[in-house]
Parts: C-alpha cells; sequence; structure tokens
C-alpha cells in the first residue's frame, strides 16, 4: 500500500495529512481520513459511469475474480501470485491493450454497489494498486492512458462516490488520486495530435479535471480540455457530419465520447463551444441515416457492427430533433427524417433507402443500400474497397461488409490483410490485385497502405420519388483498367448495378458479393432461360446478359465483432475481359421467392459513334413477386455515349432511360437519366406522369 514519504509532506504536518503538491485549498490541508468523507459526501460534483457491456456481466466478473481474463474471444487464467501486468499471454497487442485499459474495474464496481459484495471491492483495491507499483503512467500508449483514466473515475463513482459502506482504505484514496494525477499529466503532455485518439484522450482530461477538482492543475485542465475539444471536434467531422477516419464504427467511437462531454457540461452548469455543438449534430445526422433498419450499422472500414440507437436517443435529450427520436426508436414515435435518400460527399458514402414511413409496413422491413464512393480516410483504418456495397432489407443484412476482424498480423493468414483488402469487399478485384499498394512496412514492422491512393470520383447522384441513381469510378495507381459502378433503386423495391471495366489490354476481372452467416449451405447457382440466378436467404440475384460468366460460391467470413469471425459465403463472378459489363439485378424479399424472367429487349439502337457491343444495352424485368407483378424497361448506354432506342412506339434517347409498364403496355412510372429524355407515340413523358 502506498505510504505517504515524509519529505512529501510540509514540516509540521501530520503523516496522514495529504501532500500539498497533490491538492490545492482548502483540500492541501486534509487529513486522510477527511478527504475520504469528503469524497463520499460531496455534491458539488455530478457525473455519471460509462460501461462496457460486455466486460460487466456477472459472468465476466466472476471471472475476474479468479483472475480469468476473456478478450476478443480469447480466455487466460492468471495465478494468485503478483498480478503480471506486464506480460501478455496473447500473440495479439489488443489483448493487452484491453487488460490495461480496465473496462471490467467499472464491473467490479457496479456490481458491488448492487450487491455489497466485499470480494468485489477487494479485487479492485488489489488489482488497482498492483497496477500502480508496476506500471509507468504512460504503457502501451497516450490512448490506452485515456481509456484508463476514464474507467478508474467510473470505478471510483460506485465505489467511493456517496458509498459510505465501502471500507476503503484513505491511504489506498491517496495512492490512487496520485497515480490518476500522474497519469493525467502524462496525458497532458503526450496528446495525439488528431482523430479518435485525440477525442478520447481529450475527453479523459476533461472528466479527470471535472470530477477531481480538489487537485492542482484542474481548473485550468478543464477549460484548457474544452477549447481543445471544440476545436478537435470541429476539424475531425467533416462538413458532411461524417468523422475523418471514415469508419462507421470509429464515428460512433468518437460520437459517443463527445455527446459523453455535452451530457457532463450539462450536468455541472458548463457551456461548450458553438462550433463544438455543431459538430456533434452533424455528426448525429450521419449516424441518423447510416443506421441500416434492423437498428445495426454497417462495419465500414475498420471496425464492428452494432446499434448506437442510445446516441440517437442522448443526442434527442440534449439537442432535440424529433428525427432522431424516430429512428433510434425504430418508428414508434417521433418524425421521419425529411429526407429518403442522403449523400455525404465529402466522406463518399451515399445511403439509399425505401421511404420511412409505408402503410402495413414494419419499420425494420426498409430496403437500405449504403454506396462508398470515397477516399480512404485520415489515420490507418481505411480499407481498401472503393464502390463497395451493404445491402439489407426485411430485418436482415443480405450483402455485407465483412469487418475488420483483427488488427493482429500474426500466424499463416494474416487475417488482418485479407479482410482490409479489395477481395474482402463488395466490388471488382482486378488480376488479384488490390486497389492500392498494401505491402509490408519494415520500419513499422508491419503491413501498410503505400504509394498513391486509389482516386474515386462520383459523376452522378440524381433522385426522384421513388428512383435513385448513382454513378461512381475508381482509378487505381496498381493496375491501368477502370471501375465504374452505377447503381439504379427501382420504386424502394429492388436495384440493379452496373459494373463497368475497361481497358485495353485483358484482365480477369472478378466482381465479389459477401453474404451473410445464414447463408452458408444456403447459396446457390442456376441458369435459367439464359440468364445466371444466385439465390440466397431472402435475396435474388439475377444477371441478364448471355456474355460467358464463371460464377462460384466461395467460402468467406464475416466478422461484427473484434476477433471473432463467422463462415460466410461469397459470391464470385469471373471473366477476362478488355472490356465488360456486369449486369446484376438484386431482389430482396421477405418470404415468397419471387419470379423474375429477364431478357433482352429486340430494340433498334442509334448513336452517334459505332459502339462495341457492351457499350450499351436494353432489357426487360418481369417480376411476380409477394409485392406485385410488374415489368420494367431498361435502357444504358455504359460508355457515356448518347444513344437512342427505339422499342414499339417507345422511344429513349441519353444515357439511361426506365418505365414500368402495366398489363396492357401503358407506361405506369418512368424515370430518365440526366440529359435523357422518353417518348411515348411521339409525345414526351414529363415528370408529373412520372408517378402516375
Amino acid at each position: 500500500m502506498y505510504r505517504p514519504d515524509d519529505d512529501s509532506l510540509d514540516q509540521g504536518r501530520s503523516a496522514n495529512a495529504v501532500p500539498s503538491s497533490l491538492f490545492c485549498a482548502p483540500f492541501d490541508r486534509y487529513s486522510l481520513g477527511d478527504l475520504l468523507r469528503h469524497y463520499r459526501q460531496r455534491r458539488t460534483v455530478r457525473y455519471f459511469p460509462l460501461c462496457e457491456a460486455e466486460q460487466t456481466t456477472p459472468e465476466f466478473i466472476a471471472d475476474v475474480l479468479r483472475n480469468r481474463f476473456t478478450f476478443n474471444g480469447e480466455t487466460y487464467q492468471f495465478g494468485s501470485g503478483p498480478f503480471p501486468w506486464k506480460e501478455n499471454p496473447s500473440a495479439d497487442i489488443e489483448w493487452s491493450i484491453l487488460l490495461h485499459k480496465g473496462y471490467y474495474l467499472v464491473g467490479l464496481g457496479q456490481q458491488f454497489r448492487a450487491t455489497g459484495d466485499r470480494r468485489l471491492l477487494a479485487k479492485w483495491i488489489e488489482l488497482t494498486d498492483s497496477w500502480i507499483e508496476q506500471v509507468e503512467p504512460g504503457h502501451i500508449a497516450a490512448d490506452v492512458t485515456g481509456r484508463r483514466i476514464q474507467n478508474w473515475i467510473y470505478a471510483f463513482y460506485f465505489f467511493v462516490d456517496g458509498n459510505p459502506d465501502a471500507d476503503i482504505p484513505p491511504d489506498f484514496l491517496l495512492h490512487l488520486l496520485a497515480s490518476l494525477d500522474a497519469q493525467v499529466r502524462f496525458l497532458t503532455d503526450n496528446l495525439a495530435t488528431a482523430r479518435n485518439h485525440r477525442t478520447l484522450e481529450l475527453y479523459a482530461l476533461f472528466l479527470a479535471a471535472l470530477v477531481f477538482p480538489e487537485l492542482n492543475g484542474a481548473a485550468e485542465r478543464l477549460t484548457d480540455s474544452i477549447e481543445a475539444l471544440a476545436d478537435n471536434a470541429a476539424t475531425d467531422i467533416l462538413p458532411d457530419g461524417v468523422h475523418c477516419e471514415l469508419s462507421t464504427f470509429y464515428h460512433h467511437i468518437v460520437l459517443k465520447n463527445l455527446l459523453a462531454v455535452k451530457r457532463l457540461a450539462a450536468m455541472n452548469g458548463l457551456s461548450m463551444p458553438a462550433r463544438f455543438d455543431a459538430a456533434v449534430q452533424r455528426a448525429l445526422t450521419f449516424s441518423l441515416y447510416v443506421h441500416k433498419p434492423d437498428g445495426r450499422i454497417p462495419s465500414l472500414s475498420d471496425g464492428d457492427s452494432g446499434c448506437f440507437h442510445d446516441l440517437l436517443e442522448q443526442g434527442f435529450h440534449l439537442y432535440g430533433g424529433e428525427a432522431l427520436n424516430f429512428v433510434r426508436s425504430q418508428g414508434r414515435s417521433g418524425v421521419a427524417p425529411g429526407e429518403r435518400i442522403k449523400a455525404f460527399r465529402d466522406s463518399g458514402y451515399f445511403i439509399l433507402r425505401s421511404p420511412w414511413c409505408v402503410k402495413n409496413e414494419a419499420y425494420r422491413d426498409a430496403r437500405y443500400l449504403v454506396f462508398d464512393c470515397g477516399p480512404l480516410g485520415a489515420g490507418n483504418h481505411g480499407h481498401l474497397d472503393v464502390l463497395n456495397i451493404e445491402l439489407a432489407a426485411y430485418g436482415r443484412s443480405l450483402i455485407v461488409d465483412p469487418g475488420r476482424y483483427t488488427y493482429d498480423e500474426s500466424g499463416p493468414t494474416n487475417w488482418r490483410v485479407l479482410f482490409r483488402g479489395t477481395r474482402y469487399h463488395n466490388t471488382v478485384e482486378v488480376d488479384g490485385n488490390d486497389q492500392a499498394e498494401y505491402r509490408y512496412c519494415e520500419r513499422r514492422g508491419k503491413f501498410g497502405i503505400t504509394g498513391a491512393h486509389p482516386e474515386s470520383a462520383l459523376h452522378t447522384f440524381v433522385s426522384g420519388d421513388s428512383f435513385d441513381l448513382l454513378h461512381g469510378s475508381v482509378r487505381s495507381p496498381i493496375y491501368s483498367a477502370v471501375h465504374e459502378r452505377r447503381i439504379f433503386f427501382v420504386d424502394g423495391d429492388y436495384w440493379l448495378i452496373w459494373d463497368i471495366l475497361y481497358d485495353r489490354q485483358p484482365h480477369d476481372y472478378t466482381l465479389r458479393f459477401h453474404l451473410g452467416p445464414e447463408a452458408v449451405d444456403r447459396a446457390d447457382v442456376a441458369r435459367e432461360a439464359g440468364s445466371i440466378v444466385i439465390d440466397s436467404p431472402n435475396l435474388r440475384m439475377v444477371h441478364p446478359l448471355a456474355e460467358r460468366t464463371d460464377v462460384d460460391i466461395e467460402p468467406g467470413f464475416v466478422s461484427s465483432l473484434y476477433g471473432i469471425k463467422q463462415a460466410a459465403p461469397i459470391v464470385a463472378m469471373h471473366r477476362w475481359a478488355r472490356r465488360t459489363v456486369f449486369d446484376l439485378l438484386l431482389y430482396p424479399y421477405k418470404s415468397r421467392r419471387p419470379d423474375i424472367r429477364v431478357q433482352p429487349l429486340d430494340a433498334e439502337l442509334a448513336c452517334d459513334r459505332e459502339a462495341a457491343a457492351w457499350a450499351a444495352s436494353a432489357f426487360s424485368a418481369d417480376i411476380r413477386s409477394e409485392r406485385g407483378t410488374v415489368r420494367d424497361l431498361f435502357f444504358i448506354a455504359h460508355d457515356g455515349c448518347r444513344r437512342r432506342w427505339r422499342f414499339g412506339d417507345i422511344h429513349c434517347e441519353g444515357l439511361f432511360c426506365f418505365l414500368r409498364l402495366g398489363a396492357a403496355g401503358d407506361v405506369q412510372r418512368f424515370f430518365a437519366g440526366p440529359e435523357s429524355r422518353i417518348d411515348v407515340a411521339g409525345k414526351p413523358l414529363t415528370e408529373r406522369e412520372a408517378s402516375a
């Protein structure tokens, strides 16, 4: 246990007095007993703990009492001797990082407050005291120090604040506060310069200064941390509301910290700068839209999946906004967002979904697609996944981003490299290459993205009441082939995706779509009426062209939680060509599999110059589903050259035209892309007729 040396006390002061260098007046004259009573009784500071659900369950805490720890799916048992804080039994440094962050200490306190079990108090003191004796404040990294400071304060909330029954040795309290002060000072001198690490580190400084105003320098640190947090939020949250690392998971981790700061400030009568509030509100808007109808986020770039409706609820209570209330309650209260689709142009994320409110349809049944047509993002969390998508409908994720799985690069399979690479995303791989150079860096001792990044561009984003058209492209510094992707969302029901690839020399093009774990042994490929039909649970995929295509169901994995992966199949479509187009219709359904027949239209085609066969197409999709029976016609120019099509009395001109015909051949719905028009029987269709 800690015993202050006589040299640390003022001359003539009692041996049980606190060190005057640690505390400001009047606390620098308190005895240890008075200090403990002060913390148990004070009402001037209001704060709350944040608990990590996985590390605060009764089962997890029962293991901690036995020195048994499980992180990232790996369990290790420690002996009864001195706790080996600096030994990592795992090959993954993330295991040791979680041990030193100490989320489980909060769980010990939470259960102690609920049960009064003194073993929990003894274990908290034992673990904390031994850490202080063995470990320096900045062990591993500054961000680990920041998380530990937060968790030590949350544990303090349960064990000390307002808890007169806890038998806490006063000298341990001093030991704890002296270590916290040392960690705060280390963190102040070693702050990250930007991004999510800086946010959590600044939040730790803010929290420590707020909760322990008795410590010397706390008032200045509180003021400084508020200004620094406002600057950090204003620069890291892009103008479109997405965190600069472009990871949906880290976006929400940052948002969680910023909302905690705002709540603490409001509880203690503090004001946050306007630039802070503006950034948080922008971040909440992205969170609102990126949540899938089932309540989870896609794990785009590094990170896990999960539900962050609690953050939307906090945002609603702090800032208002009935749209936040609507999404966090999954449509049970609040008011639906004003926009059905949303473009986040700075980050390159685009979200297409069916209407928020549909009569007799559950909120979870909505159709949803997110499209990634942006840069890698700041820092080192970006994946090589330009033009990647994730698709969800009827309460399920049907095409998924596999996630990150691990940061560990050891072992016979480098899973970090695999999950981060182009192959493990829903886009096109060219000649087995990633979209950028991704190789081992001797200096860093691990793989990294080196050299030029892939260049993404959005060419078209137009939307009507029920139809949406996206067109983006990617150029890689590794290969000369260009990949363009067009996505058309049809009347809130289904998607058509065209992947256009071209170069002067042939390539091995592989288009992949990653299915969820429920599709294991339930995905199959068939050829029906000249089309390729791929079936998986709640999703039918139809390729309408007759061009030779090899289709495989490959084994793969997805990971919604760090360190845990699940088997999941991959649909892989292969072609060897110079120029080619994959035309794929993706139709989600709730229970009854639809009957879909796709066939080319015998339409006259004219263009301003000679065009190759791949450069334009016209086809029909006859669909009989639980949502009704429709016949949809599509006319598409793939190479940017304006075309003129004639099919019966229908005349289309431009780059993209769509019509929905009734049983009598009448036009019920239509959509004309930019610089395109449709005539029927010599009469131009107007925008008014689009929703007839």
